[in-house]
C-alpha cells in the first residue's frame, strides 16, 4: 500500500511538472518589417474608374462572365493549387503526429517461449523425449515521455506554423493562377480583336487594289501602284496566321490554368474590353495582411523561431515513464491467474553525457535558419513593395500614353481617307496611300497592345495587393483553407 502510494505521488508529482513546466527556446515576435508611409507611384495620381474588391471573387470587376468561369475551375481544378491542398493536408496531420507525444503510449501482446539445451532431453523407449520450458505471456505496457522542456510543446508550435504557411501558400498558388489565367484571357481577347482590325485593314486595301487596278485601266498610272498595293494586301494576309497562332497558345495555357486538356478547351469568340477597372492599393502596412506569400514567410518565421526551442531542449535530460501489467505462466489454461501476475513501472531519467557538440550544432543550426527565415521575410515585403509600386507606375504611365494613342488614331483615319481620295483625283502617288494606311494600322496595333498592357497590368495589380484574400483566416478554423478544397485532392 505504501509503495503503491507512492507511486502515484510520484506520478502526480511528474505530471504536474510536465504541464506546469515552461518552453525551453525564445518566444515568437513577429520582426519589423521594411517601413513605407505610402506607395511612391499612387502620389498624385487618381485611377480613371477605381473599383473595390468585395471579396475573393476580385475577377467580377471586369463584368466578364467567361473570365467569371474560367476563374471559377482554377480553385477545384488547377494542379498547382491540388498540390498546394495536399501538401496542407501533410502538414495538418503532423501537427496530430506530434501532438500524440503529449499522451501515454499503451501496447498489447501476447506470446509463447520455448527454451532447452542439451540437459533438456531424456531418453526412452522411442527416443528422446524433450523437457525444455514453455513460457505463455500475457501483458499490457505503456511508456510516457514527459515533455518537462517543452520540446513537444514547441515541436507542435512549429507543426502548427508550418500548416498555416501551407494554407497561405494555397492562397497564393490560387492568386497566381487565376492572375495568369486573367492575363492570358486578357491577350486572347486582345489576339481576336487584332484579327478584327486585321480583317478590317485587308477589306481597305482590297478597295485600294482595285482603285490601283482601274487607274491602270483608265491609263492613269502604272502596273507599279498594283504590284504595290497587291503587295502590301499579301503582307497583312499573312499576319492574320501569326495572330490566329497567338490566340490558339492563350487558349492552351488558359486550358491548362483549370486543369483540362487544351483539346477539351474552345473558347468562343468575345469582345474585347474597353474597361480597365483599377483597385486602390491603399497603404503599405496592409500587405502584411493581404498578400498570402507574405503570410506564408512570416509563418515560416514562427516555425523556424520554435524549432530553437526544439533543439534547445537536448540541452536537458528526459524523464520517461514505464509500466506494464500481464500474466505469465508455463500452462496456457492456468495463465490469466491472480498467482500468475506480473507487473512493473518506474520513472527513468536520461541525459546525454557527451555528444561531440551535437546539440550545440544543432542550436547554433536553428538560429542561423531562423536568421535565414527573417531576412526571406523581409526580402518578400520588399518584393511586394516593388511589385505594387511597378503596376502603380505602369497603370499611370499608360492611362496617358492610351487618351494620345486614341487621338493619333482619330487623326490616322483622316489621313488615310484624305490620301486615298487624293489618290483618286491623281494628285498624290500611291507611296503615299501606303504610308497613310500603313500609319493607320501601326496606330491602331499601337493603341490596342497598350489597352491590352492596362488590362494585364490591371490583373496584376490585383494579385500585388492579395485580391480580396487576408491574412486573419490563418487564425479560423481549418487554418483560412475552405472546406470546399478537400475536393481538390479527391
Amino acid at each position: 500500500m505504501i509503495r503503491k502510494r507512492a507511486a502515484n505521488v510520484l506520478i502526480g508529482t511528474a505530471c504536474a511538472l510536465a504541464l506546469t513546466a515552461c518552453a525551453v527556446g525564445p518566444n515568437y515576435h513577429r520582426p519589423a518589417a521594411p517601413p513605407s508611409a505610402a506607395f511612391k507611384e499612387e502620389q498624385g495620381w487618381t485611377p480613371a474608374k477605381p473599383a473595390q474588391i468585395a471579396n475573393e471573387q476580385w475577377w467580377s470587376i471586369y463584368d466578364d462572365p467567361m473570365l467569371s468561369s474560367l476563374e471559377q475551375q482554377v480553385e477545384v481544378s488547377n494542379q498547382n493549387v491540388k498540390a498546394a491542398v495536399a501538401t496542407y493536408y501533410a502538414a495538418r496531420e503532423a501537427i496530430t503526429i506530434d501532438r500524440s507525444g503529449f499522451f501515454p503510449s499503451i501496447s498489447l501482446g501476447a506470446g509463447e517461449t520455448r527454451s532447452g539445451g542439451v540437459g533438456t532431453y531424456s531418453s526412452s523407449a522411442t527416443g528422446l523425449i524433450s523437457t525444455g520450458h514453455r513460457v505463455y505471456t500475457l501483458d499490457a505496457s505503456g511508456s510516457w515521455d514527459l515533455d518537462i522542456w517543452g520540446r513537444l510543446r514547441r515541436e507542435v508550435e512549429s507543426d502548427v506554423a508550418k500548416a498555416q504557411e501551407d494554407a497561405a501558400d494555397i492562397a497564393a498558388a490560387r492568386l497566381s493562377a487565376q492572375d495568369t489565367l486573367a492575363q492570358d484571357y486578357f491577350q486572347l481577347r486582345a489576339a481576336e480583336e487584332e484579327l478584327r482590325i486585321l480583317k478590317t485593314t485587308v477589306q481597305a486595301y482590297k478597295v485600294s487594289l482595285q482603285i490601283a487596278q482601274n487607274q491602270v485601266n483608265a491609263g492613269t498610272t502604272t502596273l507599279a501602284d498594283v504590284y504595290s498595293a497587291r503587295t502590301q494586301l499579301e503582307d497583312t494576309v499573312a499576319q492574320e496566321n501569326s495572330v490566329q497562332l497567338t490566340r490558339d497558345e492563350m487558349e492552351h495555357a488558359i486550358a491548362v490554368l483549370v486543369g483540362k486538356p487544351p483539346s477539351q478547351v474552345s473558347l468562343a469568340q468575345g469582345e474585347f474590353t474597353s474597361t480597365v477597372p483599377v483597385v486602390p492599393s491603399g497603404l503599405p502596412s496592409q500587405l502584411l495582411l493581404r498578400r498570402p506569400d507574405i503570410a506564408a514567410a512570416e509563418r515560416a518565421l514562427e516555425s523556424a523561431n520554435a524549432q530553437i526551442g526544439v533543439a534547445e531542449a537536448g540541452w536537458f535530460p528526459s524523464l520517461t515513464l514505464t509500466g506494464s501489467y500481464g500474466y505469465e505462466s508455463s500452462a496456457l489454461s492456468t495463465l490469466v491467474r491472480a498467482s500468475n501476475n506480473v507487473w512493473s513501472w518506474g520513472p527513468s531519467l536520461a541525459d546525454t553525457a557527451l555528444n561531440a557538440g551535437a546539440t550545440l550544432g544543432q542550436v547554433r543550426e536553428n538560429r542561423a535558419l531562423y536568421d535565414a527565415a527573417v531576412a526571406t521575410y523581409r526580402e518578400t515585403v520588399l518584393s511586394a513593395f516593388q511589385q505594387v509600386e511597378n503596376d502603380l507606375a505602369t497603370l499611370k504611365h499608360l492611362q496617358t500614353e492610351y487618351t494620345q494613342d486614341k487621338l493619333a488614331v482619330v487623326d490616322a483615319e483622316r489621313s488615310a481617307a484624305l490620301t486615298l481620295n487624293q489618290y483618286r483625283a491623281g494628285t498624290v502617288a500611291y507611296s503615299s496611300v501606303i504610308v497613310a494606311q500603313t500609319a493607320l494600322y501601326d496606330a491602331q496595333i499601337t493603341e490596342l497592345g497598350v489597352q491590352s498592357q492596362r488590362l494585364v497590368a490591371s490583373a496584376d495589380l490585383v494579385d500585388a495587393i492579395g485580391g480580396g484574400w487576408s491574412s486573419a483566416q490563418l487564425s479560423q478554423r481549418n487554418y483560412g483553407v475552405r472546406e470546399t478544397l478537400k475536393s481538390t485532392v479527391d
